[in-house]
């Protein structure tokens, strides 16, 4: 799910966003407008049969709503330059002379954030994805009475729009989909061929990996090695090889990984779990200088659990979590920033909470939430600027919801792998994995469905619950988990 954004109206100086703020300030109804062909460009739906672009979109996405949120909290210094990438739909007819477009419909785009404003953070994003901004130019004042709207997606935009713009309306789009979708059967006719082809192609490049990964936890004393996104085997063994080398070349500068857990993902540190990240674009001085850091981010964790200890105290026993999830991963110097933050708001108050009334229960802290709420799996979401007097209130009145959700979450995860593991066994699977954002709730039926169809394509396959139908490219066979029968 995205960041919900709300902006409020500022003033903006220089160059053509001079001119606007001549005749209004910029509330946040025209800065969604302005970024909707952007939207509609990048909408993470649209990439449905290609998981890897549509998940790079998702996380730019988020970046870019919390760096959006940032320019508009009071008192916050500038957020830090922000590098994205999108990969842009082609709303245009390909032409031969357009290189930069690629067979699939869209293309790469990077940029860095660095305005300090809105205005010009929006044109940024436009200018650099060659989309047009004379329609900024042309927005109608905004009514400072009206609430202000959240980035938010979907986006559900006026027919109108699109007759006038000719793009492609993504909800007809995927209507039109959804009436096509295969069944299960006729789809796994159609492609399981493929899918052994590729699976039995990667089986030396599969052993490699367990054999690096084995050999490396082992010489280096790790407690394990894992990966933050889905690459391909032949990427996490070229991840694997490139550390194997510089324990070779650099041994003493992997001394301090003892007893860790080893992250690969978008950047290097330490995440808010403790584990080290080892950014995939950093070269190995790079990860050489995190490794003779690692003394420093133990003390930043010990002082981030003691913060925990001392919320959960404050706050009737409730334990502070933080839950990894597919996206741009937590530094643990944003983590206890936040902690900390949120440490002395409470003590600004004196809280009359029974020490243990709200024991056995979780929360979560998040910078860019306004308002507190109870998820649905029985952990809440905290804003870490909310006012202290109303959350008390509010984790009091919603204490009997969140243990009712949190004993549900706990018989549907026991549920879930149970049938997970006769799932595997009756389809005679290799593998069978679930895409984060498919529920337990989702899992559970999608697994009976798939034990009572039986099919026999599926012998020997690794199967990946999620929400489209593909093959990856070492032959896992990715199929919704809403399957039509």
């Amino acid at each position: 799910m995205y960041v919900t954004t709300f902006l409020r109206y500022m003033r903006f100086g220089g160059g053509f966003s001079f001119q606007i703020v001549q005749r209004r300030n910029l509330s946040g109804a025209d800065a969604i407008n302005a970024l909707r062909p952007f939207y509609f460009a990048v909408h993470p739906d649209l990439f449905g049969q290609h998981p890897r672009e549509r998940e790079v979109n998702e996380n730019s996405l988020k970046r870019l709503n919390g760096y959006l949120e940032n320019l508009q909290k009071p008192g916050v210094r500038s957020p830090k330059p922000t590098h994205l990438t999108f990969y842009v739909r082609d709303t245009k007819e390909r032409t031969e002379s357009n290189d930069s477009l690629q067979v699939s419909g869209f293309r790469v785009v990077s940029f860095t954030l660095q305005s300090k404003d809105v205005l010009n953070t929006v044109l940024d994003v436009l200018k650099s994805c060659s989309l047009s901004v004379e329609h900024i130019q042309e927005m109608k004042q905004s009514s400072t009475a009206q609430p202000e709207p959240s980035f938010y997606r979907p986006i559900k935009w006026d027919k109108t729009y699109y007759t006038f713009t000719g793009f492609r309306d993504p909800e007809q789009e995927l209507e039109q989909a959804n009436k096509v979708e295969p069944t299960l059967s006729l789809w796994l006719k159609n492609n399981e061929p493929e899918a052994t082809k590729k699976q039995n192609a990667s089986v030396p490049r599969r052993e490699e990996l367990k054999r690096l990964k084995r050999e490396l936890i082992h010489k280096l004393g790790l407690l394990d090695i894992r990966w933050q996104r889905k690459w391909g085997v032949a990427h996490k063994c070229g991840q694997l090889q490139s550390l194997s080398r510089l324990s070779t070349q650099s041994p003493e500068a992997l001394h301090n990984l003892r007893g860790h857990i080893i992250v690969f993902t978008d950047q290097s540190g330490m995440n808010a779990s403790g584990h080290v990240m080892l950014g995939t674009t950093d070269v190995h001085h790079q990860w050489a200088k995190l490794f003779e850091r690692l003394p420093s981010y133990h003390s930043l964790l010990q002082q981030s659990d003691w913060l925990k200890e001392r919320i959960s105290h404050l706050l009737g026993g409730i334990l502070v979590i933080h839950i990894e999830r597919l996206g741009p991963a937590l530094p643990l110097e944003e983590h206890y920033s936040t902690l900390n933050t949120f440490h002395k708001r409470l003590l600004l108050k004196r809280l009359s909470v029974h020490p243990r009334s709200l024991q056995g229960l979780t929360l979560t802290l998040e910078n860019d939430r306004s308002t507190p709420c109870l998820h649905e799996m029985g952990h809440f979401i905290i804003p870490t600027m909310c006012d202290i007097l109303q959350l008390q209130n509010f984790l009091q009145s919603q204490a009997q919801e969140a243990r009712r959700r949190t004993r549900r979450k706990n018989l549907l995860e026991a549920e879930e792998e149970d049938i997970i593991s006769s799932c595997l066994q009756d389809l005679s699977l290799r593998s069978l994995s679930k895409e984060p954002s498919v529920s337990s709730s989702q899992m559970i039926p999608c697994c009976r469905r798939l034990m009572e169809e039986k099919s026999p394509q599926m012998q020997g396959l690794h199967l990946c619950v999620s929400h489209f139908y593909s093959v990856m490219q070492d032959g896992d066979l990715c199929i919704p988990w809403d399957w039509k029968g």
